[in-house]
């Protein structure tokens, strides 16, 4: 399971502040930089980040946070996170707003991003509202491949079906809703859905 961008702003911060002091930050220190104020929520990150191989800590140790080095870690590697697709209606276009952390072996190739789903019209595909989706980048798509697809300018995830008569069919996985229609010069191929993750925390 990948981090999410706060996770990673947390950890970057921790790499500077301790090249930068020679010693880690505290946890108000980390609140402090992130105008957070619940330690609660800087120790869910934290921990977060152990369990996912990003930091070690010392229990019950004053500034024992110690950053794992990327190389070190077991098959992580960061990829663009373009924000919200939709599982339903078509959503806003996509546009990157930070990185994502995912295991190696779900990526095939290095043309690929991270979205979150918002919504539930591919439940029956194992894609539920909230998971994140590892999109291989393609301008094109085979009948039947899950796919990211922009919309009249709008982003959805569905199954595609080019039909003969020059349309293509965005069909949900959900008995349901229905599928979206559209000619095919108004709809764009972003990319093909190649994992689903899930969090649980």
């Amino acid at each position: 399971m990948g981090i999410t961008k706060r996770q990673k702003e947390i950890y970057d911060f921790v790499c500077s502040f301790l090249e930068r002091n020679g010693y880690a930050p505290t946890i108000g220190e980390i609140c402090a930089q992130f105008g957070l104020s619940s330690v609660a929520t800087v120790h869910k990150h934290l921990t977060n980040l152990e369990r996912r191989g990003w930091i070690r800590r010392r229990s019950n140790l004053s500034r024992s946070i110690e950053p794992i080095p990327h190389g070190t870690r077991t098959g992580a590697i960061e990829l663009p996170l373009l924000g919200y697709v939709a599982a339903g209606a078509p959503i806003e276009a996509l546009e990157q707003e930070g990185t994502f952390a995912v295991p190696e072996s779900f990526v095939r190739r290095p043309n690929c991003f991270v979205l979150r789903v918002r919504g539930d019209s591919m439940i029956d595909d194992g894609i539920l509202d909230g998971d994140y989706i590892i999109v291989e980048e393609r301008a094109t798509a085979d009948n039947g491949e899950t796919v990211v697809a922009l919309v009249r300018g709008e982003a959805t995830v569905k199954k595609f079906h080019a039909e003969p008569n020059g349309k293509v069919r965005l069909v949900p996985a959900h008995p349901t809703m229905p599928p979206i229609e559209a000619r095919a010069d108004e709809v764009m191929i972003r990319g093909i859905v190649v994992a689903v993750l899930r969090k649980y925390l």
